[in-house]
């Protein structure tokens, strides 16, 4: 055995190692470092930082044995876990509500696929972890820590349900606000002072429209207010809603309200004629003719 001093110098440059390589260190990388002691120093070394739960001992794909620091608060979130079970929840909860990928948690860890794999079901098992899919990459499974929820980017948030677009319930939601908005916006013609104080009286906070959602009871997912602003700014760009922002504090609330359409487009705009640049000099006979114009023939073969 080591001298006891010699052991607690080399067990604090063996830690010093573990700290530096993050994906593990091997007992060449050791022996490299320390090439004057003997490996079999080194094994009763390594021993004793595994009895004392200060380091853990994995295996990678090539049998080679990798110790990494033990996490010490993962005793107490894992008890009774074996080594590979803490690695891998650490690795979890470090990726927090994004989750992580079972093939990244291989890369992270250095443990083989099948072990991986094998791990993650005895988390799962112990409802320490779950697992879901995103709407990115719905055939591919994402781990995150069992009391968190995955983060909106990866559900798709109200919009989706089971990995699927929602268009029936987006439709629904946008036809709700436009009809609250125009509502507001004729009780608002009916307010005396002027036009100015009819504008001011059609706006409508964007949490304001929010309640009146709630209240229809028309679903029984949790809205947000970020959800009925995407919403409404689906309104604006359809040129149904005008949106503008008053100060409230330091922050600005966003109102919303009903706009009127503008004029409809002239029927010589929809077709061709309307838009050609040769229009004077088409005729009905010579190089320039509608019999001739391939822009008439895709006009006319449209299905109206």
């Amino acid at each position: 055995m080591a001298a006891p001093d010699l052991a607690a110098e080399v067990e604090q440059r063996v830690l010093q190692l573990c700290g530096e390589f993050k994906q593990g260190i091997t007992y060449q990388i050791i022996q490299n470092d320390m090439p004057t002691l003997k490996l079999q120093h080194i094994v009763e070394i390594i021993n004793k930082l595994l009895a004392t739960s200060r380091i853990d001992m994995l295996k990678k794909d090539d049998d080679v044995l990798v110790f990494k620091l033990r996490d010490p608060g993962s005793l107490h979130r894992v008890k009774g876990a074996e080594p590979e079970e803490q690695v891998v929840y650490k690795i979890i909860e470090e990726s927090g509500t994004q989750g992580i990928w079972a093939r990244e948690i291989r890369a992270k860890s250095n443990l083989h696929l099948n072990t991986v794999d094998k791990v993650l079901r005895k988390l799962e098992s112990k409802k320490l972890i779950k697992s879901f899919n995103s709407v990115s990459a719905p055939k591919k499974k994402t781990y995150l820590l069992y009391n968190l929820e995955p983060d909106r980017s990866l559900t798709g948030g109200a919009w989706y349900s089971d990995q699927h677009f929602d268009s029936e319930f987006v439709d629904i939601l946008n036809q709700q606000c436009w009809r609250f908005l125009e509502q507001r916006a004729v009780r608002a013609r009916q307010v005396a002072g002027g036009p100015i104080a009819v504008r001011n009286a059609s706006y409508v906070a964007s949490k304001e429209v929010l309640k009146h959602i709630s209240d229809l009871g028309i679903t029984k997912v949790q809205l947000s207010i970020e959800d009925i602003e995407t919403i409404l700014e689906t309104l604006v760009f359809d040129g149904k809603v005008e949106r503008s922002v008053a100060s409230e504090g330091a922050e600005g609330v966003k109102l919303y309200r009903a706009v009127t359409g503008l004029l409809p487009t002239p029927t010589l705009m929809c077709i061709p004629c309307g838009v050609c640049p040769l229009i004077k000099e088409c005729d009905d006979v010579g190089n320039v003719t509608p019999i001739k114009c391939r822009y008439m023939k895709e006009w006319l073969d449209l299905e109206w």
